[in-house]
């Protein structure tokens, strides 16, 4: 099955999951806990390297300057440093992800539970 979000973005998410069992986590608060508690890449040449080979540096600027507009009404990353240019990218598709996910969206205003998690993990396994 072809997907439309990065596979090592949907890979992310799935290795956060595996540390959320017997967790407190509400479903509204999963994208926050897997894309925002923990970088998805560390340091500037793996940053800037990403980028380059899976969605462009100017895209990624161009998705962060509308998505922080659309929803600060600013543009609040530093947009000359590829490290937090990738993991502002990376919080923006894994809300992309997470949002595609019924077995999330079912559980979204719930404490999720080992099952929900497992529900979840199997659904983004599907997108890889």
């Amino acid at each position: 099955m072809k997907t439309k979000h990065n596979s090592e973005l949907v890979q992310h998410a799935i290795d956060g999951l595996e540390n959320l069992s017997d967790s407190n986590v509400y479903g509204c608060d999963l994208h926050n806990e897997l894309f925002n508690t923990d970088y998805f890449i560390i340091g500037r040449y793996e940053a800037k390297k990403w980028l380059e080979s899976n969605v462009g540096i100017f895209k990624a600027i161009e998705e962060i300057k509308e998505y922080e507009q659309s929803n600060f009404g600013e543009v609040n990353t530093d947009l000359s440093e590829p490290e937090l240019v990738v993991n502002m990218y990376a919080y923006i598709k894994g809300e992309e992800i997470l949002n595609d996910c019924k077995a999330l969206s079912k559980r979204w205003d719930n404490r999720l539970s080992n099952e929900d998690i497992e529900a979840i993990k199997e659904e983004l396994n599907e997108l890889i």
